[in-house]
Formats: C-alpha cells, structure tokens, sequence
C-alpha cells in the first residue's frame, strides 16, 4: 500500500512538478490480478483499483489489514463505493453476488468481511475503481446504475463546460456514513469542470478521470485560489485534493470523472466558490 501523508498549503507553493505528482497524483491503479491501493491522510481516504484479468481476487489481497488498519478485515470500520469503468464484471459481497456494467456502482458497507471481484471476459477485463472511508455505522450494501443515479445538469456550450452531475452515493440517493460520490459527464465539445471554483474547507475531494480519448489529456487544478498550479493527468488516473485546495480541470478532448468525497458533512453545495475573476 501506497502511504501518502497530509501537505499543507505554505508548503505546496514550493513544490515542484514532480513533488506535486509525488504527492497528489495516483498512476497506476489497474494491474492485471491485483489490487493496488493508495492511503491519504487526508481524512484517510484509500484509492484502489482492481483488474480481474485470469482469477477472482479479493479485495484484501497484499494488503496486510492489522498492519495498514489495525483490523482484521478492511471494512471492519470502513464503507466503500465502487464503479465498474471497465468491461463487466461482478462483485461478491460476503456471499451476495452483483453484476456490475459499465459505469455501474456498489456500495458496500462497514462490517462487510468478504468482497471479491471478477470479470467476465478475460479479453475485456473490468476495472474496478474504489474509493474507501471511515465509517462508524452500518448501511446498506447497495448498487446503483446510472439510471439510478439523481441527475443535475450544469455549465453551458457557451463557457464550454455543459455536463451532467451523477449522484450515485448521495444522500438523495442512498444513506451512508460519510462516503459521497458521483459520476459526471461532459457533453461533446465541453472540456471544463467545476467552473467557477471552489473548495470545501469540511471535506476532501479525490478525482478519477476516464473516457479520455488516446493522445489527450486533462489539466487538473489545484491550490489555493490566489495561488494555483495544476497536474497533468492521462486516462484513468487519479487526484487527491486537499480541502484547501480547488479542484477543477480542463481537458483536451471531453471526458468523464468520479468524485469521491469525505469530512465532516454530506452536504453537497456546502462550498467555499471562487469567481474566476479572483482566481490567481
């Protein structure tokens, strides 16, 4: 397990382009047969992504749980939220069995001991991208297509930045205990998101970008308003941001992206907005 430690925001105005990827950007989640997980002290947020390709694999597997969470089992005090941004694919949770598409998400609560993934085709593989947080009540283990999802159109072709907000585990939509995320989409011809910007001082914030077409890219923003910088990030990679930090991107070509939130509340507009006009 990747351990990312807590960076404040005097210090991130020193950093290099490759300290700010050192500290903020997630690479590599999808490994053939293989979990791979990234730990933030940021609230403690864990990134992982999983890739059946020629076996089930558990969600525990190389990760040492006393060592890494002082528990027996990883959701033994912890949720998950779980999309599928690959081919199908299934997900057994303590002996129930979901069948998850492309784009479809699985919450899975705390005390939830055995959850195992699997693709269906091993020539098109799933990718389970997951985002993990402390919780401190059980819920309802639950999924969630995109039909299910509460729908928020915003932006305009004007500035570029039409799209729609999936809210997928919200509270709109389902209880949890902490945990948001939600799957947004850009029309065609829109590359901006999260315009005009704005942080959350109550919660984090952890981005995955995806359906970015082969050759483009996406700039993500980050840092104070009055001091930004950005990260360059390709397909299906991630970004964790601090509640200080803005969180926005512009991408070369539309794309998609999940964003995974936790802190203090659930509440969704509880935002700190910034006019682009004050941006530096």
């Amino acid at each position: 397990m990747d351990i990312r430690y807590s960076a404040n925001q005097k210090d991130f105005k020193r950093y290099t382009t490759g300290e700010m990827r050192a500290e903020f950007l997630i690479e590599n989640l999808y490994i053939d047969d293989t979990v791979v997980a990234v730990y933030s002290h940021v609230d403690r947020m864990v990134t992982l992504g999983c890739k059946p390709v020629n076996e089930a694999v558990p969600l525990d597997k190389g990760i040492d749980c006393m060592k890494n969470f002082g528990t027996t089992y990883i959701l033994e005090r912890r949720e998950i939220g779980i999309f599928n941004i690959g081919g199908p694919g299934s997900i057994e949770a303590d002996g129930e069995t979901f069948r998850l598409g492309f784009q479809d998400c699985l919450y899975v609560t705390k005390g939830t001991k055995s959850v195992v993934f699997k693709s269906d085709d091993a020539k098109v593989p799933a990718k389970f991208y997951m985002v993990s947080a402390p919780a401190h009540k059980a819920c309802k283990t639950t999924f969630l297509s995109l039909g299910d999802a509460k729908k928020k159109p915003v932006g305009d072709e004007a500035t570029s930045n039409k799209r729609v907000i999936n809210q997928f585990i919200h509270p709109d939509v389902l209880e949890t205990c902490q945990l948001s995320m939600g799957l947004t989409q850009l029309a065609p011809g829109s590359v901006w998101n999260t315009m005009p910007a704005h942080t959350h001082e109550r919660r984090m914030e952890i981005y995955t970008y995806f359906n970015i077409p082969e050759g483009q890219a996406v700039f993500h923003m980050m840092g104070e308003g009055n001091e930004t910088r950005h990260v360059l990030v390709q397909n299906e990679q991630a970004v964790i941001s601090p509640s200080w930090s803005i969180h926005a991107g512009c991408g070369t070509a539309a794309y998609t992206f999940i964003w995974a939130m936790g802190g203090e509340n659930q509440t969704f507009d509880d935002m700190d907005h910034i006019a682009i006009s004050d941006l530096r």
